[in-house]
């Protein structure tokens, strides 16, 4: 199974124990190397998963108008005040 075949939790948890691995101090420098390099690819590709999560989560918000439009997670939360939401 590749790293891209891992549910994005499973890559956490894993990279988690290669984290906590790597703390050890009995490792080899060989050992620790490749422990290394396997989060490092653990990391980035938990990295792009979120950064293309991100770009798909998308609200549905009305305009002033009443009209439905799709506004950017990101865009909607810089925009609310801390209030609560109410959903239609």
């Amino acid at each position: 199974m590749t790293t891209t075949d891992l549910k994005y939790e499973d890559a956490f948890k894993r990279l988690e124990k290669l984290v906590d691995e790597l703390e050890k101090p009995e490792l080899d420098l060989d050992t620790r190397f490749k422990k290394f390099k396997d989060a490092l690819v653990l990391s980035r590709m938990l990295t792009k998963r979120l950064q293309q999560t991100k770009k798909k989560v998308e609200v549905l918000v009305k305009t002033h108008l009443g009209e439905a439009s799709l506004t950017s997670f990101d865009e909607e939360l810089s925009d609310e005040p801390d209030a609560d939401r109410t959903t239609a």
